[in-house]
């Protein structure tokens, strides 16, 4: 069985602590800073084993060296990307697979966010961790890629099964929602998401995970082709990646 633990950390990063109980691995997943990971690890008497960093922005790898220097732990991280990962042991590509004790996470390169950004995806645990690619109702700014590159990596995300569970690094669902809401006013399977978001966070609850089920049904970046979001965008002739990149560059430009 493989126990998944969110950890709040900085502003709005959330740090995933992943422990595989037949075997007694375990994995962070972009650790921001060391110290909630490490009180985690003495109230659970788990040993890290295992980094795993999805890029190389440093609310992502900032703890990696501490970490790696009090507990041994070995650093995967994108082989393209290999000199801006502090630590880095293991480099990764697509395809490739890693394995927590009996459980096996596929990497996918998902360039966008960064260029060397990756995700891992373990099957049998429904499970997606994908750092800055892919948001509850949203997706990552570009600050590296391209808008056909994340629109490509988009689409490998789609196609996962729908209960497959979205681990992302960043609480930005309300704000997220907001502007969906302002591209989507008639999807009403949005509006009660966002009611619901608004009643987690009212309680300081975390709104993930998500699933890929619920973006497909509510997040505009899975849903370019939708005939009433082009219209309301003015892009109802457009290509597919050019919706994109103009859902894009309204969210960047969103209040």
């Amino acid at each position: 069985m493989l126990s998944i633990l969110l950890i709040p950390a900085l502003n709005d990063n959330y740090i995933y602590l992943l422990h595989e109980s037949d075997g007694g691995e375990t994995a962070v997943v972009d650790p921001a800073v060391s110290s909630p990971v490490l009180d985690v690890l003495q109230q659970q008497g788990w040993q890290l084993d295992y980094i795993f960093n999805t890029h190389h922005h440093s609310d992502h790898v900032g703890a990696n060296l501490q970490l790696k220097q009090l507990t041994g732990c070995k650093i995967i991280g994108a082989a393209a990307d290999k000199a801006r990962i502090p630590g880095i042991d293991m480099e990764v590509k697509e395809g490739d697979f890693i394995q927590l004790g009996n459980h096996s996470f596929q990497i996918m390169d998902t360039p966008g966010h960064t260029l060397g950004h990756i995700v891992y995806y373990c099957a049998d645990s429904q499970a997606l961790f994908c750092g800055d690619t892919l948001f509850s109702l949203g997706c990552g700014r570009l600050f590296e890629g391209s808008a056909e590159q994340m629109w490509h990596s988009l689409q490998k995300l789609k196609t996962l099964p729908a209960e497959t569970r979205v681990y992302c690094a960043h609480e930005y669902t309300a704000a997220n929602g907001r502007f969906a809401l302002s591209v989507d006013p008639d999807n009403s399977r949005l509006r009660q998401r966002i009611a619901q978001v608004a009643e987690l966070r009212q309680q300081n609850l975390p709104t993930l995970p998500s699933t890929i089920g619920l973006e497909l049904a509510t997040n505009p970046f899975f849903r370019g082709h939708d005939a009433s979001i082009r219209r309301n965008i003015g892009t109802t002739e457009q290509t597919d990646v050019a919706v994109f990149s103009k859902l894009r560059l309204i969210k960047d430009q969103f209040q």
